[in-house]
């Protein structure tokens, strides 16, 4: 899911803009924490840079499955990136009351719940999810938050420091084009 609300590798990329990806996991604490260095770095670079969250659910996380469905169909009703900061802020709550929780954010966010918890039911984001998750397998991803930026992997599963400045490094990088590189 990108900025635009879009999922995945479906989206048009410009190649004048750069695009981040985030491996991440909706009930995972770190990728939590991640979460105010991508505002951070949304709040740097704006429309220069495309950040998109790629579903990573860990299978020690019992509910972060359902959490990136559900953050698909709130993507769908217009509302991707608030859906995932609220659930993001809630990854205790949600590992211990589960689904009750995305159906209690949705809410909270004026989102219709009761397509969020159909969503889960008919299983219409799993094609979605599962594409991420297949994806970042395929690039080396193992555990989230895990950043994805000019063909270069970082993993912030370990830690999180120095990460932004290095992303913000690559991306400044990517901006400047391919002359930048010669100097």
């Amino acid at each position: 899911m990108n900025d635009a609300a879009a999922s995945g590798p479906t989206s048009p990329v410009s190649p004048d803009r750069p695009v981040l990806d985030v491996w991440c996991d909706l009930q995972c604490p770190d990728c939590a924490t991640a979460l105010a260095d991508v505002r951070a770095l949304r709040e740097r670079f704006g429309d220069r840079l495309e950040i998109r969250l790629r579903h990573f659910p860990l299978a020690k996380h019992k509910h972060a499955y359902a959490a990136a469905q559900a953050a698909e169909e709130a993507a769908e009703q217009g509302q991707g990136w608030p859906y995932i900061e609220a659930l993001l802020a809630r990854t205790a709550e949600l590992g211990k009351h589960g689904e009750k929780v995305l159906l209690d954010v949705a809410g909270e966010l004026g989102l219709d719940a009761e397509e969020i918890d159909t969503a889960l039911v008919d299983g219409r984001h799993l094609l979605a999810v599962d594409a991420d998750q297949a994806e970042g397998k395929a690039i080396g991803v193992t555990g989230t938050p895990t950043y994805e930026i000019g063909g270069e992997r970082l993993d912030g599963g370990r830690s999180q420091e120095g990460l932004r400045a290095r992303i913000e490094e690559i991306a400044e990088r990517l901006l400047a084009g391919p002359d930048s590189a010669a100097g």
